[in-house]
């Protein structure tokens, strides 16, 4: 099945990173990816923690592709299983 768009959960700060959701039906996949990856996105200097949702959502249909990739490609981390998105990603 497909990945939509499931929704934004929070900016961790400790564990630099940013946590979401996507949707498999009525399932609801736990996604993260890396401050630093965000950052490595998008060009300029790096976000200040409370910019962090508005960050996401710049970003969201980059993010959102790369994490229905790796959900396609069965490449689930963590328990529960998830995906999580670092910087190399989203390299060529």
């Amino acid at each position: 099945m497909t990945l939509t768009r499931g929704r934004f959960i929070s900016h961790e700060y400790d564990r630099m990173i940013v946590r979401f959701s996507m949707q498999d039906g009525a399932r609801e996949v736990p996604c993260a990816i890396s401050t630093s990856a965000m950052d490595d996105l998008e060009p300029g200097p790096r976000v200040r923690p409370e910019q962090r949702e508005a960050q996401f959502t710049r970003l969201r249909d980059r993010i959102e592709a790369r994490a229905a990739s790796k959900y396609s490609a069965t490449e689930f981390e963590g328990t529960p299983p998830g995906i999580v998105l670092r910087g190399i990603d989203f390299r060529p």
